[in-house]
């Protein structure tokens, strides 16, 4: 197979990926990458990168770490066996984008990081490569991304950014193989998040924080004004992975709203950071419908596998993680920065005025009033 794409497909680089059967069969896509490599020296130009990746364990989140820490060993030499020097490109930053964002979101983040003069180098880039129209009429490759030769040269970068807890190992792991410094991020989500990463970029970049961000900074600080109104106790139920969870639990509590049920599908790096604060249950999404009916929940949060649990509830959703298969779009949605928490918060505020537009309080008329309107 690997042989066939390569001759006519030729690709620049391939992605071995293993399936529930695979494994339990036994496979060893590493032995086997090494006979293909043996036997067809012709295209040892062609990258290829094995991930083992059973779908019994973990999630997408998990998968996704585990695919860019593949890339990273694959694609990025050893500092040892090439000449790439930490810092040579004085303006390059290598980016690890973690699963939960979207291409808005790189998009959104690579004019933040321009903004301060920066060129961001991301791990993988799908900006580009998601939503995008190609000037062929078909193509059987990926087009858009980082290029090959490009990820090649992270070890010349002046830091690496890993955004959200499931990319901290794949950013260890860069760090080790490059000598480049790691910054972690937990999140790109609500205001104390995004004051953190722009003052650490700032720094970084020997910049002062642009007018445009402080602008976009005071409009979110004027929306949480506004919604709290709606949002303050407003009871919410969130199924999302960790690292989703982590970020709009964050935004939630900053707003005043209380998470009365919050399901995640496996124990990723971030719920040792939410615990204690939120309970979470690794569970599914009948564990979601139950609490949240429990709970008396007014709002819940999720992919599209929730909007059958949202119908039977009668609850408003937004939308939010992947996937979003009932909604066009989506996936070009942008939920970082300044600007993505603003319209977060619209968003949940316009759900939470529409759920109460049926849930008025009626008014009360005393039946003393009616007696004394038939005496006068």
């Amino acid at each position: 197979a690997l042989a066939t794409i390569c001759k006519k497909s030729h690709p620049d680089v391939i992605g071995l990926l293993t399936t529930g059967l695979t494994e339990t069969q036994g496979c060893d896509i590493n032995s086997a990458l090494k006979q293909f490599r043996d036997k067809h020296p012709e295209y040892s130009g062609t990258a290829v990168v094995p991930v083992n990746t059973p779908d019994f364990s973990g999630s997408l989140e998990t998968g996704f770490a585990i695919a860019v820490e593949g890339m990273i060993k694959t694609l990025v030499p050893l500092r040892d066996e090439c000449d790439s020097v930490p810092g040579r490109r004085q303006r390059q930053v290598n980016v690890l984008p973690g699963s939960s964002m979207t291409p808005g979101d790189i998009e959104a983040l690579r004019e933040l990081l321009e903004l301060f003069e920066l060129r961001p180098l991301f791990i993988p880039d799908i900006s580009d490569s998601l939503g995008y129209l190609p000037e062929n009429d078909f193509n059987a490759l990926t087009v858009g991304g980082t290029p090959v030769s490009e990820v090649a040269l992270a070890g010349d970068s002046i830091a690496t950014l890993a955004i959200g807890p499931s990319m901290v190992k794949a950013g260890e792991l860069l760090q080790t193989r490059t000598g480049v410094p790691l910054y972690k991020f937990d999140s790109l989500l609500g205001l104390e998040a995004m004051d953190e990463f722009v003052h650490a970029i700032s720094k970084l970049a020997e910049r002062p924080v642009p007018l445009r961000l402080e602008r976009q900074r005071a409009q979110l600080q004027d929306a949480m004004l506004d919604a709290h109104f709606m949002l303050g106790l407003a009871r919410i139920g969130i199924a999302a992975e960790p690292d989703e969870l982590l970020a709009m639990t964050r935004l939630l509590s900053g707003i005043g709203s209380e998470v009365v049920s919050a399901v995640t599908s496996t124990r990723g790096a971030a719920l040792q950071k939410i615990e204690g604060v939120v309970s979470v249950k690794i569970g599914d999404l009948e564990d979601l419908e139950q609490r949240a009916g429990e709970h008396q929940a007014q709002l819940l949060i999720g992919n599209s596998h929730v909007a059958a649990t949202a119908e039977r509830l009668k609850l408003p959703l937004l939308h939010y993680g992947l996937p979003q298969y009932d909604r066009v779009g989506g996936f070009a949605r942008t939920w970082v920065g300044y600007r993505g928490s603003r319209q977060v918060l619209f968003d949940l505020a316009n759900l939470m005025l529409n759920y109460h537009a049926g849930h008025e309080v009626k008014p009360y008329r005393s039946s003393l009033s009616a007696k004394n309107d038939a005496v006068a």
